[in-house]
């Protein structure tokens, strides 16, 4: 029988990987109090396999990294303690743990800063709010843009949080630079308004970027570190006018540093007479970039099978379906049907529905 494209094994670093499929970080608002809890044990050992990779949660840096309940943080020696059994439980079921860096800058209020105080940025400039889908509005303070002298205490909250994150056990860090947040609002152009050394050009936009890098390169060392960008997306208000140039740009600087992985999120998925396209923009980065390069964003068996042969991709990270499906690898060796995930239970604070309960093959709930 041929080999399956996605389960075969794949040398990243000095890491042996026994298959391409990845967790990818998905926030679950079940670490109360910022505190990674017990329940997380399970979670994430369901999800592992030999020689997997698995991406945390994303994990705040400092206090003043959040923008959402119940998200776990890596800045306090007791998370770090917390952080220790879970890692633990994927290590002894020999599974590789990278432990994903946050910041959220603008995404945030006042109730969720130290001292209610505003949220920093790269920009003054705020949010609108947000109409969820069940009606609910979510709404966001208007942020303070950082002085160039408090930049360095932004990038050293990354530096320790990446320290801490080897002393919990983890095997690497994956900076999280998409989706919106702090470094994606220094490096698009649609938020970064600033006329300084951190401004204007692409070097200056992506300057805040590779600093936290080569901190973090520095601190622990570039076989430890990932990245995950997201060029093409315009979440929280946040786009930029070139994305192809950002995206290579960021690529041929990431080489420099020599990390270990990249991780880029592809565009929005596009219906077209009644089936799923993703839109595969994401190639000329991937030619760029030297080391192992992961991809994300809607993918299935079928097309995450195809990406792989056609050496699009090295690895594919998924979310939903993994969150769905713990034993999704097997299930895709199989070919066998997959779990629905529960949308209304992604960020509910229960430490079981919707979250460890997700059956596995021969089983039910």
């Amino acid at each position: 029988m041929a080999a399956i494209p996605l389960l075969t094994p794949h040398k990243m670093g000095k890491f042996d990987l026994s298959h391409r499929i990845v967790l990818a970080p998905l926030t679950r608002t079940r670490s109360y109090g910022n505190v990674p809890q017990p329940h997380a044990i399970l979670y994430y050992s369901q999800r592992t396999t030999k020689g997997g990779l698995l991406i945390t949660e994303a994990t705040g840096v400092s206090d003043t990294a959040q923008g959402y309940p119940a998200t776990p943080g890596i800045w306090t020696k007791e998370q770090v303690e917390a952080w220790k059994p879970i890692v633990d439980a994927v290590h002894a079921k020999g599974g590789l743990f990278f432990c994903q860096l946050w910041h959220v800058g603008r995404v945030s209020n006042y109730g969720f800063q130290p001292n209610g105080q505003a949220p920093v940025s790269s920009t003054n400039k705020g949010i609108a709010p947000i109409t969820h889908h069940d009606g609910s509005v979510e709404e966001y303070s208007p942020p303070r843009r950082l002085r160039i002298d408090e930049i360095p205490h932004i990038i050293n909250d990354f530096r320790l949080a990446a320290r801490n994150a080897i002393e919990a056990g983890f095997d690497g860090v994956e900076i999280h630079g998409a989706n919106g947040y702090i470094i994606e609002q220094f490096m698009k152009d649609s938020v970064n308004d600033r006329i300084d050394e951190y401004g204007g050009s692409l070097e200056n936009r992506c300057r805040f970027a590779l600093e936290i890098v080569e901190a973090i390169v520095n601190e622990i060392g570039a076989d430890k570190v990932g990245m995950r960008l997201s060029p093409f997306a315009d979440y929280m208000e946040c786009w930029d006018s070139n994305p192809e140039a950002l995206g290579l740009y960021m690529m041929e600087a990431l080489n420099k540093y020599g990390i270990l992985y990249c991780h880029v999120i592809e565009p929005r998925m596009s219906i077209v007479d009644g089936r799923r396209q993703i839109p595969h923009r994401l190639l000329p980065m991937r030619k760029a970039f030297k080391k192992t390069f992961i991809a994300a964003g809607g993918y299935d068996r079928e097309e995450g099978n195809k990406v792989v042969t056609e050496g699009y991709t090295d690895l594919v990270a998924y979310g939903r379906l993994f969150l769905a499906n713990p034993d999704l690898p097997k299930r895709f060796e199989l070919n066998t049907s997959v779990n629905k995930y529960d949308r209304s239970t992604f960020y509910t604070p229960d430490p079981v529905v919707g979250y460890t309960d997700y059956p596995f093959l021969g089983s039910t709930a």
